[in-house]
């Protein structure tokens, strides 16, 4: 028996068989007991106890002391007695199975997943025009976070990307990429995505990537939403890439973002496509930034930009040297003191002061 497992003491097979299911899907293990008699030594220290309405109805159970975190759990409808033991026994909650799965599964990953000390962020990066350069920007903002000791999750959102690895070099790191992810919906566990995923930190912290590939599709909102929610609950800094055309995928990332950084460079075409962007954004997102790349074609200042694409900068950076043989070769790493470091700081402190202030 375990302080740190949940409870089970449900004698039926099928509502147990489905538990047990549920469970190894959630990669919680649990303590099984046949009865509340046997559950007696463990009923107040499990941090969650999964009755069935046959344990209830065991006169042993009206001799347990009162606790939180009980939950019955059935597949069928109850009947007044049964409504009746729950209340005796201080339930706090009844699961019906099957409509209810994603509600248990959010209570036993709950248990498994050790709680973060905060609570983590959430960026999308988008080019104001094609090949303004968002992927490398986001996996320079996702490489700033790791070397500075943070927990950095980044997701590739576009499709047709070819996979944002590439950017990383990362091609044949091991791993799972989005067309071998099964995630459909609902709760996913943030340590099996990071045992599953590429794991390219070279800092202080870590870096997990999830990539689309070179072949196969992409995310669905609902896998989206589901990887994004687990790297937030676990305290990560989560780095969505997306796509110019946002679609249903970008536009739920939109939805859960704390911080949009629209990448333009200082140009007039980019700004004026950059300022379509924007105003369908403006609707939807909590807060657009503006990172200003270099070097202008014509000395448009930063204000100039800010000014035509309306909104805010976030940074404003030099071209980086030697970017384009970086990638190409498959080396690229921002360089520590240079244009793409210092910007991915700058919205990352933005990030982080918008959180914070929220909080």
């Amino acid at each position: 028996m375990s302080e740190t497992r949940p409870l089970v003491a449900v004698s039926g097979e099928s509502v147990l068989d489905e538990i047990l299911r549920i469970a190894a899907a959630a990669g919680c293990e649990l303590d099984c007991v046949p009865d509340l008699v046997t559950a007696r030594a463990e009923w107040a220290r499990a941090p969650l106890v999964l009755v069935d309405t046959a344990a209830l109805g065991e006169s042993g159970s009206r001799r347990l002391p009162r606790r939180g975190d009980v939950v019955l759990v059935t597949d069928r409808p109850l009947d007044n007695p049964a409504w009746e033991a729950a209340f005796d026994a201080g339930v706090e909650r009844v699961l019906t199975l099957p409509g209810e799965e994603s509600d248990l599964v959010a209570l036993l990953a709950d248990v498994t997943e050790k709680p973060a000390a905060g609570k983590g962020t959430v960026l999308g990066v988008v080019g104001g025009r094609g090949g303004a350069g968002a992927s490398v920007f986001a996996v320079s903002v996702a490489i700033a976070c790791a070397d500075g000791g943070g927990a950095a999750l980044l997701v590739d959102c576009d499709a047709l990307s070819a996979g944002i690895d590439l950017v990383l070099g990362a091609e044949q790191a091991a791993g799972l990429r989005w067309p071998d992810v099964s995630v459909r919906s609902g709760r996913v566990s943030m340590a099996a995505l990071r045992d599953a995923l590429p794991d390219v930190g070279r800092g202080a912290g870590h870096l997990v990537v999830l990539s689309c590939g070179r072949s196969g599709g992409g995310p669905s909102p609902e896998a989206a939403a589901a990887v994004i929610e687990a790297g937030v609950r676990s305290g990560y800094t989560v780095v969505c890439d997306l796509p110019r055309e946002l679609g249903p995928v970008g536009w739920q990332v939109v939805d859960l973002a704390d911080l949009i950084a629209v990448v333009v460079p200082a140009e007039v075409r980019a700004s004026a496509s950059a300022h379509r962007l924007v105003e369908r954004l403006r609707y939807r997102a909590r807060r657009i930034g503006l990172v200003i790349r270099g070097p202008s074609p014509d000395a448009l200042s930063a204000d100039v930009v800010a000014d035509a694409v309306g909104s805010e900068p976030l940074t404003v950076m030099r071209a980086e040297p030697k970017l384009a043989s970086a990638l190409e070769r498959g080396r690229f790493r921002p360089r520590h003191g240079g244009p793409l470091a210092l910007g991915a700081a700058d919205v990352l402190a933005a990030l982080r002061a918008d959180v914070k202030a929220a909080a």
